[in-house]
Parts: C-alpha cells; structure tokens; sequence
C-alpha cells in the first residue's frame, strides 16, 4: 500500500457537524477496502482567494492515509458525485509525517 495525502473542501452551509460526518463517510470507504486512515485535520471554515462554484468559504480537511489505489479511487469517485464538496486534491507521500511516524512506534 501508499501514502497518501487528501484535501477536501466542503460548502460553508454545512455545519461543523455534518462535515465532519461527510469525513467519516469518505474515512469509512478508504477503511472497507483494507486502508488506514493515520491522520485527519478540520481545519476550519476559510476564505478562498477567489470564487469557486458560487462559494466564497469552505470547510478544509486534511487527512493522511495508507490504502490501496481502489480505495482510493472510489473515494475519489465519491468526492466527485458529491455536492458538498466543492474541491479535492490527493498527492502521493513518500513517508507519513513525523507525528504519524512516533504513533506507529508507540
């Protein structure tokens, strides 16, 4: 398996709460398929530098994994059906980050 490392941004309507189910629904995708999920990041609602789809802020989330290309490819697919996510971008880790690293030792 790789690591990897996806951003997603939700539309500022939804509440703290129901992003943070979307996440659990994306996490939950990535674990049937024989992934693991090492980190997640809420990073909160921000405002974007320009518009994007009619939307001026968004819910950043930030989460590290480690799956197999087919969970995460129908993650993806999923990201790309569903209207609450405004953006997506996943980027391919050579190595988790530090904080990952000391929790896999513990």
């Amino acid at each position: 398996m790789a690591f990897y490392e996806c951003m997603y941004i939700a539309r500022q309507e939804l509440s703290p709460t129901a992003v943070e189910e979307l996440t659990k629904n994306l996490q939950k995708i990535i674990t049937d398929n024989g992934g693991k999920v090492h980190k997640t990041d809420f990073w909160g609602l921000k405002s974007f530098a320009y518009t994007i789809n009619k939307q001026k802020k968004g819910h950043y989330v930030l989460m590290e994994l480690d799956t197999p290309p087919a969970a995460l490819l129908e993650m993806e697919r999923i990201m790309r059906l569903n209207e609450d996510v405004v953006r997506n971008l996943t980027i391919k880790l050579d190595e988790l980050s530090s904080e990952d690293k000391e929790k896999e030792a513990a």
